[in-house]
């Protein structure tokens, strides 16, 4: 008989998710786990007869499938959720969120909140998340340390804030981030124009300069409102994406969040540059900046994936809420039932969230040689019993709370619904001695 080959942990699953083309769902399948890498999957018998661990996962009542991915937030921005609440968005951002920001942003401040922000995440079932904001060395350190995947963009925009004077400034300081991160195995840089109406056309030119010279990703708003549009209408005499598409900046190094106001061609200048789309569908309720047309841009053949945006304005990180939140509204809005069906959330929430990020050969789906970067899901619960589709179970009943194994790249982070090695005490604390401090308005 053939020995068997020792791997880390073998984890087993009433039903195993690859989330493969046919979209494939195992029935008692399994992950071999070797070296943070998935070395097999498949019926768990197989896999038992080939593999063997002292660590073993998961079981009966149990979902295996990658872990989600967050493909537009401002991670750091969870200390001041709730901070302004039921504005619209220009009112919100400029008479609440800058301010704060310019007060309150230094190192220490990114590094505690964005362990927060990857507590929250983490614990939600996500593994990667893509990030806009400032001090990326802080959030990178941070991010690492509790065991994070993440795209990370250095912020530009072309007015003075706490990280930095001008354009130029903002464009030197992202240059030293991504040469000081390029080539790490958890972080990627990236670099970061707010929008096109914080970033005029120079600096939008000088940030696509600076992500083909590093080939790097580039992350930004987009027509998030339709302010925003008669804006840069006014400024520019195009729409917004026509305006960045006359500028050459469009293909599929760019990541772009919300586009809600967007016209029938502009859908389609987004396929043909390839330019991913991250829907923020629980954001854009709340500061009521609309809807976006996802299923058309689906149909146009837009990789279209899911953002939580900050949780300053959603208020949380959570990817099911936004899957459950997306998979309902734009049913109602095209009176179609049938419209963004759950295997289709499911795909755009971790393998086409993985691709439009870069990242597509790495993580986002199970395959052999990926990162090992999965998720338990516990499913013998009241409200997800019985099981008729897991696919639409999960799209459509489950929480964040029936997480209970978050893995990335081989390593446990989160074990029973908590944090393995790290301190979820400490990070709560430090994060509500934060807010006694921006509430009290002094240092």
């Amino acid at each position: 008989m053939k020995e068997k080959r020792s791997v880390d942990f073998i984890i087993r699953a009433e039903y195993l998710l690859p989330i493969d083309s046919e979209f494939t769902v195992i029935s008692d399948g399994a992950v071999a786990v070797s070296g943070g890498k998935i070395a097999a999957f498949g019926k768990y018998e197989e896999i038992a007869e080939k593999y063997r661990s002292d660590s073993l996962i998961g079981g009966k009542g149990r979902v295996l499938m990658p872990g989600l991915i967050n493909t537009h937030t401002h991670a750091a921005m969870v200390y001041f959720r709730g901070l302004a609440d039921d504005l619209p968005l220009k009112e919100w951002l400029e008479g609440h969120v800058w301010p704060a920001e310019s007060k309150w942003l230094s190192p220490e401040f990114i590094s505690d909140a964005t362990e927060l922000a990857c507590l929250e995440m983490l614990k939600a079932g996500i593994t990667t998340y893509n990030d806009m904001y400032f001090f990326g060395e802080s959030a990178g350190v941070a991010a690492r340390r509790i065991g994070m995947r993440a795209v990370l963009g250095a912020g530009v925009v072309d007015f003075p804030t706490k990280a930095g004077k001008n354009a130029d400034e903002y464009i030197r300081k992202a240059e030293a981030f991504i040469k000081d991160w390029k080539g790490d195995e958890f972080i990627t840089p990236s670099v970061a124009p707010h929008s096109p109406y914080a970033c005029g056309p120079e600096t939008l030119k000088k940030v696509k300069r600076l992500a083909e010279k590093y080939d790097v990703p580039i992350h930004i708003h987009l027509s998030e409102t339709e302010w925003e549009v008669e804006e840069i209408r006014s400024k520019y005499g195009n729409r917004p994406v026509r305006h960045l598409d006359a500028l050459d900046f469009l293909d599929k190094q760019v990541l772009a969040a919300h586009c809600v106001w967007l016209d029938d061609e502009e859908i389609e200048t987004l396929a043909k540059r390839d330019t991913g789309v991250s829907h923020c569908i629980e954001s854009n309720l709340k500061l009521a900046s609309g809807i976006a047309r996802i299923t058309d841009m689906l149909k146009a053949g837009v990789k279209v994936t899911f953002g939580t945006d900050s949780a300053a304005s959603n208020n949380d990180l959570n990817i099911m809420s936004e899957m459950s939140t997306a998979a309902k509204i734009h049913k109602a809005v095209s009176k179609d039932p049938t419209a963004l069906d759950s295997r289709t959330v499911l795909r755009m929430a971790t393998k086409w969230g993985a691709e439009v990020l870069g990242l597509g050969n790495v993580t986002g789906s199970i395959e052999k040689g990926k990162a090992a970067d999965l998720i338990v899901l516990n499913i013998g619960k009241p409200h997800l019993t019985p099981v008729y589709d897991i696919c639409s179970h999960i799209v459509y009943c489950l929480r964040a709370s029936d997480v209970e194994t978050v893995m990335v790249e081989g390593r446990v982070i989160v074990r029973g619904g908590k944090m393995n090695d790290g301190n979820e005490e400490e990070i709560l604390d430090k994060a509500k001695r934060w807010g006694e401090k921006i509430k009290g308005g002094s240092k």
